[in-house]
């Protein structure tokens, strides 16, 4: 599996599972199938209501700790030094893996500076080992590292064919911010698995059009976060290290670039009013 380097020396594994939108009763035996296809990165959330289930999952696929790369996040409901120190412990009680590898912020609302003092004490103290940000703009991402202690080692947002942000990527990258992809397939919207651009490297190469999304992000040195419940999607998500795509491929799939979400403005004032009212008690 390619890894990534965090500015600490950690590794991050380049392709990893999301738990998003999978049902917490379904969801140790998808983080099991998981493992069990190769993945060593898992991705949850306080928000997806899985932690338990996520944890349990890892515990149960008979792989070691330390070959699992544990992804976790900070809600909202939870922002501030002390709120989000009580989540911390929270989601490390609910996981019961011992540490957490990555912590992110999930949103960029509310008392996001007590959040990262306090996901800065826990890295310190090393219940965490690196910590960082979700769907921030690049300003933000870096105004907390430059004015705090940590720059945030990962920035995670909506990256796909049709949301491309290739600034975005550019600029904190340039910061030793890694990015990561969630929703890399667009969740299927706008016909994505049937685009004849998309389909037609995907011939080209041998593959499928998910496999040339996957491997177009990893080329770009994204981490990939990629979800299916299907054991045999899963081995085949992961089997992208045998073809490389070449100038025209990446000409051609920049075409599909809309420059906006396939689901939600974060810069929004409707989603800042949202977020206030997205209270989960977790």
């Amino acid at each position: 599996m390619k890894t990534l380097s965090f500015s600490n020396g950690i590794a991050i594994p380049s392709l990893g599972f999301g738990t998003f939108q999978i049902a917490p009763a379904d969801s140790e035996n998808a983080v099991k199938n998981a493992i069990a296809a190769g993945y060593r990165h898992i991705d949850t959330a306080q928000a997806y209501v899985n932690e338990t289930e996520v944890g349990a999952g890892i515990r149960a696929s008979g792989v070691a700790r330390n070959e699992i790369f544990l992804t976790s996040k900070v809600w909202v409901e939870n922002a501030g030094y002390e709120a989000a120190k009580a989540s911390l412990e929270r989601s490390l009680k609910r996981l019961n893996i011992g540490h957490i590898d990555l912590m992110l912020i999930h949103q960029p609302y509310g008392d996001v500076y007590g959040t990262w003092r306090a996901l800065e004490d826990a890295q310190a103290a090393g219940d965490i080992r690196a910590i960082g940000v979700s769907n921030f703009t690049a300003d933000r991402a870096v105004d907390l590292g430059v004015f705090n202690r940590v720059m945030p080692q990962v920035n995670q947002i909506e990256i796909n064919p049709f949301h491309q942000r290739t600034e975005l990527v550019e600029t904190l990258q340039q910061e030793n911010i890694i990015m990561e992809a969630w929703a890399p397939f667009a969740e299927g919207k706008n016909g994505i698995f049937h685009n004849a651009v998309l389909q037609k490297i995907a011939d080209k190469h041998g593959k499928s059009i998910a496999q040339v999304i996957i491997r177009w992000l990893l080329e770009r040195n994204i981490v990939v976060l990629a979800k299916s419940e299907k054991p045999e999607l899963m081995a085949q998500n992961l089997d992208v290290f045998d073809f490389a795509l070449d100038d025209a491929d990446k000409a051609a799939i920049a075409t599909l670039d809309s420059g906006e979400s396939q689901f939600v403005n974060h810069a929004s004032v409707e989603r800042v009013k949202w977020a206030k009212t997205s209270v989960f008690n977790i």
